[in-house]
């Protein structure tokens, strides 16, 4: 399971984790991960764009697994 959430870092510069009910308590580790927005760098539209297509057919397979666990007709 992976959450993900954006929150502003606060001038005393501490955040207070709250998990949901659904995770289960002494499952063991878990891994936290924080990545500064601005630090991330920056893509051009052309850049994105090359990245989506070359990973459109990794992308369309995933979808299409995970639609196969639903009663969806492809």
């Amino acid at each position: 399971m992976t959450i993900t959430q954006t929150v502003e870092v606060p001038a005393n510069r501490r955040i207070t984790l709250e998990l949901p009910s659904q995770i289960p308590t002494g499952i063991g580790t878990v891994t936290l991960s924080f990545t500064p927005l601005s630090f991330i760098p920056k893509m051009s539209e052309a850049q994105e764009l090359e990245l989506i297509n070359r990973n459109a057919d990794r992308l369309n397979a995933e979808a299409i697994d995970v639609l196969s666990y639903q009663d969806i007709d492809l």
